[in-house]
């Protein structure tokens, strides 16, 4: 029998391998036609040899636009150029021409947040007809429009020093040619490269002026008379080449990456077992924990107190990480209390977690949040052990916490405990989930109860049978819930980082731990400015 793992995985692969093929091989082909490469071709170029590349946010837009905005044009990620992390923003052409849909803004900003966040560089490669005009109101007005796109190159070239460099690889048209224009570096190609604020159509419309494109914004014009771009490429091997010459003059601070080979590493087909076949089954999440942490090992940290909540330190290639997780099943008390239900956050556990983050992050150690969380406990019992102030206590420490903070959500990700446990609105550096994962404020069969409950208690005590509507209403609940509840859901409306598998989790969590400690400095929202700055969303 097929885990449910494995088989939700598999599903998950299947989209993904759809998604990376952008607008179809017709238009990989035409992009080829023009003497370009494609997105992925210049990423996979710009990046070291087999080394791995992050995805992040490949499943946006993918169940909108009837299909066709995959990966909503643009492709972000973290890459490795020259051994060290490098945040990659690089527009599809053969989607729509690589134009901006309300998505795509929203993919740029989270990959400039990335970048600040953890003070790597980031690099652009440009090839968009700009903003996609039916779909303008989602793009180009409001806090979070493009502009921010643009307030984030200005904050990061000014105050926070963050290399950005950019390669204008076809065109750049409009307020886009600003993403570009506040970089430190401009790269164009000769032949295939645009940049500027109108087009030659809309320069004859506007001005009466006749011009081609390549004599108004081109390589040549750009680089030898207005200035506004810094070398110019033979094509786009050539282009990516200079890139990564860039990336490797870069003074280097943080962790480099080092070889790790763990002996005890589990073989990588027994880790679809790890989870029962029903989510609301129990299992010990210490068996996930083994095979993610170097050598399965982990130091607790108070052991037999609340053990419905696991603290402990660990490593991952080599990297000492905090680890909290929740456990899942019975727990049973030493002294003999009332059993606790795993997976539920209690006010003694709520305390025990909110003194190991301050505990970490007084020693500077990052933290791993493990999720299969079902809210915190209620009842009288709850209420009358604080329940109330010591979640605070919790979802406090955690928010205010300067260390890194990176998720990975196993299994449920439900009620005030997906907030405690670093959900995506307390900004951790990165949120990553199993095929598994699944996020709502609870489940269906509870919504069903929270909502339909009375009524269907009342024809039950009537001994009548409940109304057609009522049950076809109760259904169609639990079937929304459950498409809600699913991993693609999510990384549909950009709520997790990226699905990661089993065997690869070790890998992806060590990358993502080692580029957020290029930044030693505070882990709090989209970015800190330095000592004595109160420009921008810092206070």
């Amino acid at each position: 029998m097929t885990s449910r793992l494995r088989a939700l995985s598999e599903e998950v692969r299947a989209l993904e391998a759809r998604l990376r093929q952008g607008g179809g091989p017709d238009k990989v082909e035409r992009q080829h036609g023009q003497g370009k490469l494609t997105a992925r071709e210049r990423i996979e170029r710009l990046c070291d040899p087999q080394s791995r590349f992050i995805e992040v946010g490949l499943l946006v837009a993918h169940d909108q636009y009837d299909g066709q905005a995959p990966a909503a044009g643009v492709v972000t990620g973290l890459g490795m150029v020259h051994g060290r992390e490098v945040v990659v923003v690089a527009n599809d052409a053969t989607v729509k021409a690589g134009s901006w849909w309300p998505e795509t803004i929203r993919k740029i900003l989270r990959a400039q947040e990335i970048a600040m966040r953890c003070r790597v560089p980031i690099v652009y490669l440009v090839d968009s007809a700009g903003v996609n005009l039916p779909y303008q109101e989602g793009v180009f007005p409001g806090q979070y429009g493009a502009a921010r796109i643009f307030y984030y190159n200005s904050i990061m070239r000014r105050h926070l020093r963050i290399p950005q460099l950019a390669a204008v690889m076809g065109p750049c048209i409009a307020g886009g040619a600003y993403l570009p224009a506040l970089s430190d570096t401009i790269i164009m190609v000769k032949g295939t490269s645009f940049m500027g604020l109108g087009g030659p159509n809309l320069v004859k419309g506007a001005t009466g002026q006749v011009i081609d494109g390549e004599t108004l914004g081109g390589a040549a014009t750009h680089t030898e008379l207005s200035g506004v771009a810094h070398y110019m490429a033979d094509d786009d091997d050539h282009a990516l080449r200079m890139l990564r010459d860039q990336v490797d003059r870069l003074p280097r601070t943080g962790v480099e990456a080092g070889f790790y080979h763990d002996e005890h590493a589990p073989d990588p087909d027994t880790l679809y077992e790890l989870l029962p076949a029903d989510h609301r089954m129990s299992y010990d999440m210490h068996t996930v924990l083994k095979a993610i942490l170097d050598d399965g090992a982990i130091d607790e940290f108070q052991p037999e107190l609340a053990k419905e909540m696991i603290c402990g330190d660990g490593r991952i290639e080599g990297l000492t990480v905090g680890v909290i997780a929740n456990q899942r099943g019975l727990v049973r008390p030493k002294d003999g209390s009332q059993p606790r239900f795993g997976g539920i956050i209690y006010a003694e556990s709520a305390e025990k977690v909110a003194y190991y983050i301050d505990r970490c992050d007084r020693q500077g150690i990052p933290i791993l949040f493990v999720q299969d969380v079902s809210g915190f406990m209620v009842g009288k019992d709850a209420e009358h052990d604080g329940i109330i102030r010591a979640g605070a206590r919790f979802v406090e420490a955690m928010a205010t916490a300067t260390v890194p903070k990176i998720v990975l959500t196993v299994n449920h990700a439900s009620g005030a405990g997906y907030y405690a446990m670093a959900g995506q609105g307390f900004d951790p550096d990165f949120i990553f989930s199993w095929p598994t994962g699944r996020m709502a404020v609870m489940e269906g069969e509870s919504a069903v109860q929270a909502v339909h409950g009375p009524a269907l208690e009342k024809a039950k005590a009537a001994g009548k049978k409940p109304s057609p509507e009522l049950l076809a209403a109760a259904d169609q609940m639990r079937a929304d819930y459950e498409a809600a509840l699913d991993a693609r859901h999510a990384g549909a409306r950009g709520f997790i980082d990226a699905i990661v598998y089993p065997e690869e989790t070790r890998d992806v969590l060590a990358m993502a731990f080692r580029a957020t400690l290029q930044n030693r400095g505070p882990h709090l929202g989209a970015f800190v400015l330095p000592a004595g700055l109160t420009v921008g969303v810092e206070r």
